[in-house]
């Protein structure tokens, strides 16, 4: 079973775009490509990664990912947009430390829909990028139609003399990960889950902006970060880590709408333990952990500032038996149980 860590620890390489018609510089051809949406970077491409990795050092080439930007659904169907785990630089990030430090991605929009699969295969896999190998999931279609199958691209690059290896799918306690699974558990609140079948907790980037100070008054000052639109995340309090400057700090957040006060825009506010210093402006990850309860609208703020005590001793209590995060030692699956 392939593990990695809780985060990405270095800065992927930037991405690079494929634009249509256009050469791919030549330190970019001859990899080994894994193929796939890959969001969230779950166990399952993990373990795409893994054999990419393997199969390029057989055949003495270095590895990488070709993916699609936007998210094929959001072209499709751009009234439901999904619910996005990893945005590309992200998704890059991850990747990178599975040991795919190139980011191939291709600027998904309808014209590149109907490329038919024979010339997916032929002109940019095969052709363009120069393919070494591939390496796709089971479930992994392409082209015109979505008829281009494992199988046909087997079949199309054996002919080059291109080996293409199909990731069978991967279970995690009984049921394959995907990142529909991820998001499902999320929609639930259920992070915990989420951070099993990831293999790493579940985490957002942002830049941290001005609310409206609210948590001073309350003795709970917050570092507050306005999450996308198709975020889907369950409202409701969560024990979360914080990363400043590349060191995690333990906290608990809301995600919601603040219906004590205002009903608003959801957003994410975060109170860090024990940190005193300005964060605003800055972009910094917040890992879910673990779910305490559902947003509640209270009568009076001492019974909210009563709840907001309780919260934070039992987000303590819960992180303290959660091993630190550290660029080198996996996420623990399943995570402790709470106290």
């Amino acid at each position: 079973m392939t593990s990695f860590s809780a985060m990405p620890c270095q800065p992927a390489q930037a991405a690079f775009r494929l634009a249509p018609g256009a050469p791919v510089p030549a330190p970019l051809r001859g990899r080994v490509l894994a193929l796939g949406n890959f969001d969230g970077v779950h166990r399952g491409h993990a373990e795409l990664a893994r054999v990419a990795v393997e199969l390029a050092a057989a055949r003495g080439a270095q590895a990488g990912a070709l993916t699609f930007e936007p998210h094929p659904r959001s072209v499709f169907r751009p009234d439901q947009p999904v619910f996005r785990l990893t945005p590309e630089a992200v998704k890059c990030a991850l990747l990178a430390g599975l040991g795919l430090a190139d980011c191939l991605v291709i600027p998904f929009d309808r014209a590149v829909a109907e490329i038919e699969a024979e010339a997916f295969v032929d002109e940019l896999l095969l052709g363009r990028l120069g393919a070494a190998g591939l390496v796709c999931g089971y479930d992994f279609h392409f082209g015109r139609g979505r008829r281009g199958s494992p199988e046909m691209l087997q079949a199309r690059a054996a002919a080059a003399g291109v080996p293409v290896v199909v990731v069978p799918p991967l279970s995690w306690q009984g049921e394959p990960v995907s990142s529909t699974l991820v998001r499902a558990a999320l929609e639930q609140g259920d992070v915990a889950r989420a951070a099993a079948l990831l293999g790493r907790p579940w985490f957002v980037r942002g830049e941290i902006v001005h609310g409206d100070k609210r948590g001073r008054d309350l003795g709970y000052p917050t570092a507050n970060m306005v999450l996308g639109r198709d975020c889907r995340l369950r409202y409701g309090i969560y024990a979360v880590r914080m990363a400043i400057d590349g060191v995690w700090h333990d906290g608990v957040a809301s995600f919601g709408s603040r219906p004590t006060f205002d009903d608003g825009a959801p957003r994410l506010e975060t109170f860090v333990f024990d940190f005193k210093g300005d964060l605003y402006g800055r972009v910094v990850d917040v890992a879910f952990v673990d779910w305490l309860r559902g947003e509640a609208k209270f009568d009076t703020l001492e019974a909210l500032i009563a709840q907001m005590d309780a919260d934070s001793r039992r987000a303590r209590a819960i992180l303290a038996a959660t091993p630190a995060f550290s660029p080198s030692s996996p996420h623990p699956s399943p995570p402790p149980a709470k106290p």
